[in-house]
């Protein structure tokens, strides 16, 4: 449609320019083409919210569920690439690169959803591999569930016909989130009970706190000669394992 003598292209134009410029069998290399899918998909992500309001859009999207889902996973994975890029050149590379993240969480799912596709699985006897398929474009698409990838896929390993889906999950996340802590206490010389009561008092208050003496306490004593460089290098070190702890089983306990 045109407004004030400009072209605005709707939706389905926008969705063919999409599959014919980006196709899913070819991968998007270089920078002039990574910007130009993050800013295809960005404004799609806009209008689809806005679309999704209204009843004739359902059953029109034109893309299909899984292939809007690998689109989003590609997204996804140019949004954590920049922002790596990002925070280790300590510039902001992305000034002219806008992510539609919070557009992204709106959509995705969460991980009831997941442990209900689980249980269809397990439904099947645990032979309907298309259900697999389904699981793992959710989690790709997903910004919330991407980093439990690796747990999911082991405990769908472990089930069988007889699993109690709820209660082996429950299970497995108890024992994998105390295992992976050992780890980070083990390889970093952490303080054992300082660290445990800090992880702790983090998934109560829904926050870890990255400054202040808490986070200091658990840090492994260091020799007087280290100097301060290696100190606060330590702590980044131990911040950044934490918080991708944290952030892996926040909202599964």
């Amino acid at each position: 449609y045109e407004e004030k003598g400009r072209y605005y292209p709707g939706y389905k134009e926008m969705i063919e320019e999409l599959t014919t410029t980006y196709p899913l069998a070819q991968p998007i290399v270089g920078e002039e083409a990574q910007k130009g899918f993050i800013k295809q998909f960005g404004a799609i992500l806009r209008l689809k919210n806005i679309l999704t309001s209204f009843d004739d859009f359902e059953g029109n999207e034109i893309l299909t569920n899984r292939d809007f889902q690998d689109y989003q996973s590609i997204y996804l994975d140019l949004y954590q690439d920049y922002r790596r890029h990002k925070e280790a050149d300590r510039q902001d590379v992305t000034d002219d690169i806008i992510f539609e993240i919070e557009l992204v969480k709106e959509i995705e799912v969460n991980i009831d959803y997941i442990l209900m596709m689980v249980e269809k699985y397990r439904e099947s006897n645990c032979k309907d591999k298309s259900i697999l398929v389904d699981i793992d474009k959710a989690i790709s698409s997903s910004m919330q569930l991407r980093n439990k990838k690796e747990l999911i896929e082991e405990f769908i390993k472990r089930i069988n016909v007889d699993t109690d889906v709820e209660e082996g999950w429950k299970i497995l996340v108890d024992t994998q989130k105390e295992a992976e802590l050992e780890k980070i206490i083990k390889e970093e010389r952490l303080k054992p009970e300082e660290t445990k009561t800090f992880i702790d008092n983090s998934f109560r208050d829904g926050v870890l706190k990255t400054t202040g003496m808490d986070i200091d306490r658990i840090l492994p004593p260091m020799s007087r000669f280290a100097g301060g460089g290696r100190r606060i290098a330590k702590k980044q070190n131990v911040v950044q394992r934490l918080i991708m702890f944290f952030e892996k089983y926040f909202d599964l306990v």
